[in-house]
This record gives C-alpha cells, sequence and structure tokens, in this order.
C-alpha cells in the first residue's frame, strides 16, 4: 500500500538550499519560534516526516532529479530526449562536453541536499538535549537521512563543505570544504547512531529507514574507503536477517504489486491519487507523483509504437547503451534482461515498431537498439484520474538487498582469502537472475564476475559510473566516449563558490 508523505516543507522550513538569500532567517513553523516548536513530540514527527519529503522532490524533480544526474555519467544510459539540444544540461553530463560549474541540474542536485542536510542538522540541534519520548528515533533518522545525503555529495562532488548546524546569522555561513575523509568519518559517526535507535525492518511505516538500512549503508560507505574487512560484520548483519530477502524474480522488484518489498532497503514513494493534469501540475514543485518516469517513457510523435506491450509513450529519455544491450547477451542472460531492456526486435515481435523517420533529421536521438522495462512507462502505474503522464505512482528503489549482496561479494573478494563467501552472495543473485552460479573463479577473476554482475544487475540505476570511477575502470570502460578523469567528480557549483566566503575558485575540482 503506498504511503503518502505529506508535503509540509513549504511552511516548515524556509529553504537553506546551500546558500540562501533567506539563510540569516530562522526558520518559522507556522509563525510558532522554533524554541518552542520542537518541544512538541507531534511537531518532532513532522519535521522528520518532512526530511523525507524533500527525499522524495530531491529523486524527482522535474528535468534536474538526483536519479538522472547520476545515472547519466555511466555506460548503461544514454541522455537521448528528442535531439542532442533537448535538455542541453543533461546531454553535457551524458556525453562529457561542456559540463560546467553552471550546470542546472548539477547546481540543482547539490542545492536540493544541503536543504536536507540543513533540515536534518534542524532536528538534530534541537531536540538532543530534550527528554521527548520519540527523541532517539527521530534523531536517528534525521542522521541517518544526513549520513545518506554527505554520502551522496562527496561521492559525486569529492571534498565539501561540512555542515552541522543551521546558521543563525550571516558571518555563519562561510564554511571550508572538508577532505572527503572527514566527510566519511562524520558519516560513520551519524549511520553508528542511527544504528543503535532505528527499528528493525517491518517494525514501522515502510517508508522509514529501518536499523538494517543503516547497517547496509555503512557496509556500502566502508567499501567505498576500501575498508572491505571492516564492512563485512554490517552486510552480514543484513544478509542474516530473516526479514530480507531477494524477490523470487527480477520483475518482481519492479513490480507495483512489491513496492516496500522484501528485497528494499531505501525507498521512495509516490502516488497516483492527486489528479494531476496540466492545470495543476507544479512544475518544479512538489506533486507526489514520479513525473521521471513519464521523462523515460519511449517517444512518441509516432516513433516508438508500443502496441502489444503494457507500456505508455513517454518523452524519450534515458535510453540504453548498445553495450548494455550487448552484456546481458553475452551473458545468456534472458530472465533479467526482459526486466530491464526491450531490444527493437523484440518490441516489433509484440506487435510494435520503431519508426525513425518520425523522428528529427530521421535519427532517434541516444537510440542504440533498446527501449528500458525497468522504471517504464507503465499503464498499471498511473491513474485515471487527471492525466496518466503526470501521475506516475513508481518508487524509486534506491538501495535494495541484490546490491548488499553484490557489495558483500566485493568485500569478501578485496579481503582475501575469501572467494568461498564471496561466490556464496554473488550466486544468489545469479541464480535469481536465471544464470548458472559460480563455482569455481578466484581473485581477480572472480571481481571480473562481480564487476559484470553489478552491471547487469544493478543498470539503470544510477551506480555503474560512481563504481567505475572508485575501481579505476573508468577509462577504460568509457574509452572513446569523451570522458577524461576531470569527470570523475562534478564541479562545485559556481553560485555556491560566489556566496560562501570561504570558498575561493582555487577551491573547484580539478579541470573545471
Amino acid at each position: 500500500m503506498k504511503k503518502t508523505i505529506l508535503t509540509i516543507i513549504g511552511v516548515l522550513f524556509l529553504g537553506f538550499v546551500s546558500c540562501s538569500d533567506e539563510f540569516t532567517e530562522n526558520p518559522r513553523i507556522n509563525v510558532e519560534d522554533l524554541d518552542t516548536f520542537f518541544l512538541e513530540e507531534d511537531n518532532v514527527e513532522s519535521a522528520v516526516i518532512g526530511i523525507y519529503d524533500l527525499m522524495q522532490y530531491n529523486y524527482a524533480v522535474d528535468w534536474s532529479s538526483v536519479f538522472l544526474v547520476k545515472l547519466l555519467p555511466g555506460d548503461d544510459a544514454n541522455a537521448a530526449g528528442g535531439n542532442a539540444d533537448d535538455q542541453s544540461q543533461l546531454q553535457a553530463i551524458d556525453d562529457y562536453t561542456d559540463v560546467s560549474s553552471s550546470n542546472a541540474s548539477i547546481t540543482s542536485v547539490w542545492d536540493l541536499f544541503y536543504r536536507t542536510i540543513s533540515l536534518s542538522n534542524l532536528v538534530i540541534n534541537n531536540i538532543s538535549d530534550s527528554d521527548l519520548s520519540n527523541k532517539d528515533r527521530a534523531l536517528a533518522e534525521a542522521k541517518f537521512m544526513r549520513a545518506w545525503c554527505y554520502f551522496e555529495l562527496t561521492t559525486m562532488f569529492g571534498d565539501v563543505p561540512l555542515r552541522l548546524t543551521v546558521p543563525e546569522k550571516v558571518e555563519d555561513f562561510g564554511i571550508v570544504k572538508s577532505s572527503r575523509a572527514d566527510i566519511y568519518t562524520q558519516i560513520e559517526l551519524d549511520l553508528t547512531a542511527a544504528i543503535a535507535d532505528l527499528p528493525g525492518k517491518g517494525a514501522s511505516d515502510s517508508f522509514r529507514a529501518c536499523k538494517e538500512t543503516a547497517e547496509a549503508l555503512m557496509g556500502k560507505v566502508l567499501v567505498f574507503q576500501e575498508k572491505y574487512s571492516e564492512s563485512i560484520p554490517f552486510f552480514e548483519a543484513v544478509i542474516n536477517n530473516p526479514a530480507i530477502d531477494l524477490e523470487e524474480n527480477p520483475a518482481d522488484v519492479w513490480s507495483i504489486n512489491h513496492e516496500f518489498g522484501k528485497e528494499s532497503l531505501f525507498e521512495i514513494g509516490y502516488i497516483s491519487t492527486t489528479a494531476r493534469d496540466w492545470g495543476n501540475f507544479a512544475w518544479g514543485g512538489r506533486n507526489e507523483s514520479n513525473l521521471h518516469i513519464q521523462l523515460m517513457g519511449p517517444r512518441g510523435d509516432g516513433i516508438f509504437d508500443l502496441t502489444g506491450t503494457d507500456l505508455i509513450n513517454g518523452w524519450g529519455f534515458n535510453l540504453p547503451t548498445r553495450k548494455l544491450i550487448t552484456a546481458f547477451e553475452s551473458a545468456g542472460d534472458t530472465k533479467r534482461k526482459a526486466a530491464t531492456i526491450m531490444t527493437e526486435e523484440e518490441l516489433i515481435n509484440a506487435g510494435g515498431a520503431v519508426d525513425a523517420t518520425k523522428a528529427t533529421g530521421g535519427v532517434i536521438w541516444d537510440y542504440e537498439g533498446a527501449i528500458r522495462i525497468k522504471y517504464a512507462t507503465k499503464s498499471e502505474d498511473t491513474s485515471e484520474d487527471g492525466v496518466k503522464e503526470l501521475n506516475y505512482s513508481t518508487n524509486f528503489r534506491l538501495f535494495r538487498y541484490a546490491e548488499v549482496l553484490l557489495l558483500a561479494a566485493e568485500a569478501y573478494n578485496k579481503a582475501g582469502g575469501q572467494d568461498i563467501a564471496a561466490r556464496t552472495e554473488l550466486n544468489k543473485v545469479r541464480v535469481r537472475a536465471g544464470l548458472l552460479p559460480d563455482n569455481t573463479s578466484t581473485g581477480t577473476a572472480l571481481f571480473d564476475v562481480i564487476v559484470n554482475e553489478k552491471f547487469l544487475e544493478l543498470a539503470h540505476e544510477g551506480q555503474r559510473f560512481w563504481d567505475l570511477v572508485r575501481w579505476g575502470r573508468a577509462a577504460t570502460e568509457l574509452s572513446g566516449t569523451g570522458y577524461t578523469s576531470k569527470n570523475d567528480l562534478f564541479p562545485i557549483p559556481i553560485t555556491e563558490i560566489d556566496k560562501n566566503p570561504e570558498l575561493t575558485i582555487a577551491d573547484q575540482n580539478p579541470g573545471y
């Protein structure tokens, strides 16, 4: 069942967007003073739910969502759209061309994560010394969210300002960048606190972070630091938990009937009951529905005829690469492939068609022979009320058990002498996909298998590029695409450098 996340932030939090023109004002809640607001348990609960509301917005805001910005540098998806100029800021990220410190989508990601961090800080700073009965749970959730946001930020931007309080006056806003190592230290502190006080999976609202979510994220954070042996106990705590398991079939993960299912560790929920139409849809606002599904649907205008499928035409962004298609076919991975992509031949066999003559210049931009099935425009995920394309309820599965198993396999393999354990976790994912288990690979060869398995399992989920960077494989895997090492990090937005008095152009990431 869907859980509606109330849109309360407009009155709850006046918008600390990393550096807002309003940052010198204390936030007001229904004109109630902060000194009294956090004395009420219901108000604390509302503030915590507000953090989830911001996260919902971060991953689905029009053309600048975290989902798309993280995904596009990888080699599993192309930006696509109508042509090379359609949403040029996204095309630049996809093609590694003209990525600048004024890129609107990259700036949006930075600002939105810092806004979420600011609300988390507001909760933490105001209730840490209280004696409210829901204090421990609220602190645990706020610290988990802060950890999540900083992990995303340092993965994409490297060294970033570490804000742990809400600025109260002008001189408080200036802050230098902290090293990635220091960011990781704070993330680990926050996750340690979250693990101690979050309830277990299934003990609370399904959209909320649970103890296992924090354990899994801690393991991932440690793997990203190459602290493989330290990460293993956190993965094992999740793996040994009977409340968590893989869905039986790859397609089940993405079904509306399995939202917040046993494989889900952190999922952002959306709804299709707000009857959005062209008159009441708030562009750039919070609509509770997931517009990105429509953005990523196969383009209409006679280009993709979807007859014989349960799909609806969309606006044509985020098409699979030929490299991904080939990887599925080379692996004989038919079951998982069917839950991820559909080739042109398969579409035609189903009764549909592809007509490039209807596209601009007779060429379907960034199309390499397939459309997406994962996060597809499925008719069952929208509503008859309002306009279908504005009412998708598809949830973003941000962190799931299959990724934990593959991270654990990597940790066992890299820690040394534990390849049997690595293959055990790897094979759970392979067998679910319909592939034969790997019972022989060891060492570097086994790691290569894990890398390829992750490419197939997590396609179109925004992990691929950042894994290639940390593995030192980006230059090889992205050869010929325009990628250079400067693309390992996004540029710090020029708006942050202009407004933060402790940052200068010298603080910009290399190459920008």
